[in-house]
């Protein structure tokens, strides 16, 4: 019996450690629905984008390579140096607000007004355009993610995640959980109490509800509409870039990290798609409850409920209430 409560409790703090990254996915769309009104299809793929570009600045790797190669009949695919992963990171940071001004100027600028509808169907465009562009950016190899901040602080390599473990004691018997994980609750802890201080404390985050409440009441009042947008989406791909490096971390960087996004949709309906506290605790009662469930009913029905248990979860939230546990119930009048 004091055997199955350890094991029980290691499942608990994987499940903990597991919902934190998937409230870090949560997060990227939080902000911008909040901010805009607009569900960011691509938010995974920003992830992935961002992961890519640190490992390939990381890497000294020429963009474009297989481009310029295929055109002059070169055969360059590196400058021949490393980057520090302090000073790639600020250059991926760089090149995400970048694409936020970008996101801004050349699509969502002209879709002020337009129906949600639109707007959602803009980000799937921009989900398959990003996927390709990352894709001819830096190719479609899988990439290991090497994180370090000094020689002797790195982040797990790619695959080879379990050489850095925790060991914990409970009940007589150890138990483990991987240093990534419990350095993804920390950021995240971090992330969240200052996404937070953000939005409630600064003229700028005050702004930025005011343009989800409405567009057209913000701009006539002086609120600049161009600078709120690129804000808020520079703030999501800074939050999609910590998610990739996470995760990219924990898995590799593959076009598979995109998926990620899907991870998140139960997240938001459990935590509200306007709450930012609400994508902490939606993420950590999807980790926590998919991995219980998977413990103790996975063995009786043949196994592999993480796969559709945080949708079963979903589908009862959306049924019963369904503007989540933090979300706000909107009530029109005709």
């Amino acid at each position: 019996m004091p055997e199955q409560l350890a094991f029980a409790m290691e499942v608990f703090l994987n499940g903990l450690m597991a919902g934190v990254l998937y409230a870090l996915v949560a997060l990227g769309f939080v902000l911008i629905y909040k901010a805009s009104g607009i569900f960011n299809f691509a938010q995974g793929v920003m992830a992935l984008f961002a992961a890519m570009t640190l490992v390939g600045i990381q890497n000294g790797q020429v963009p474009f390579a297989h481009l310029i190669n295929a055109i002059f009949g070169t055969h360059v695919h590196t400058f021949g140096w490393n980057v520090p992963s302090v000073f790639a990171l600020i250059f991926t940071v760089i090149v995400m607000i970048l694409l936020a001004w970008a996101v801004q100027r050349f699509v969502f600028r002209h879709l002020v007004g337009q129906e949600p509808i639109i707007l959602f169907m803009a980000t799937i465009g921009l989900a398959y355009f990003l996927e390709g562009f990352a894709d001819l950016m830096w190719n479609s190899e899988i990439k290991k993610l090497d994180f370090c901040m000094t020689a002797n602080t790195c982040l797990p390599q790619g695959i080879n995640l379990a050489i850095d473990e925790f060991t914990f004691n409970a009940f007589g018997y150890g138990f483990f959980i991987d240093n990534l994980d419990i350095t993804a609750t920390i950021v995240a802890g971090i992330l969240v109490a200052a996404l937070i201080a953000f939005s409630q404390y600064t003229k700028q985050g005050r702004a930025m509800r005011a343009v989800a409440d409405d567009h057209q009441a913000a701009l006539s009042v002086g609120i600049s509409l161009n600078f709120i947008w690129v804000l808020v989406w520079s703030l999501a791909g800074f939050v999609a870039l910590v998610a990739g490096i996470m995760w990219g971390a924990k898995s590799g960087v593959q076009f598979s990290l995109s998926l990620i996004a899907l991870k998140a949709l139960p997240v938001l309906m459990l935590g509200g798609f306007t709450s930012i506290p609400g994508a902490i605790v939606g993420g950590l009662i999807i980790g926590v409850g998919e991995k219980l469930f998977e413990f103790w009913v996975g063995p009786l029905v043949g196994g592999a409920t993480e796969n559709w248990f945080a949708y079963v979860l979903a589908l009862l939230f959306l049924v019963f209430r369904p503007q989540g546990l933090f979300g706000e119930k909107i009530i029109e009048r005709v």
